[in-house]
């Protein structure tokens, strides 16, 4: 992890949103202490299920959202990204789910694909 985390990008597939919510209401209070954005919906559903949080939203998914998030990261804007993904479901904008994981990968921020490993980064995020 090089650097301070202070900004978390949020991204999930559709089937994979409620599971987003509840795991952002299960670390609501660490959720507190960062600047979020998340992709349209996801970041919808975040909001309606913690009113409390200030989220900021992009533009949904397939719409630009995912290369939103990954141009934010290549300007290192986004420090940790923390996408459900649905590996069981077809995506009609994979290119750009590829391209922001890449971009993660390039620009070496921590990015969590599932609620395992998202929940032991936030974890890690406390210690630090």
């Amino acid at each position: 992890m090089a650097g301070t985390i202070t900004t978390i990008a949020l991204v999930a597939h559709d089937q994979k949103k409620d599971e987003m919510a509840d795991f952002v209401a299960t670390h609501l209070e660490a959720f507190a202490g960062y600047t979020l954005f998340a992709t349209g919906t996801t970041g919808k559903r975040i909001m309606e299920r913690c009113p409390e949080l200030k989220v900021t939203r992009l533009k949904s998914g397939p719409l630009g959202g995912d290369q939103q998030i990954g141009s934010m990261i290549a300007d290192r804007k986004i420090d940790a990204l923390i996408f459900f993904v649905d590996p069981l479901s077809p995506l009609p904008h994979d290119v750009d789910v590829k391209a922001l994981t890449r971009l993660a990968e390039v620009y070496d921020i921590p990015m969590a694909l599932n609620r395992a490993t998202a929940d032991y980064m936030m974890t890690a995020f406390k210690l630090a």
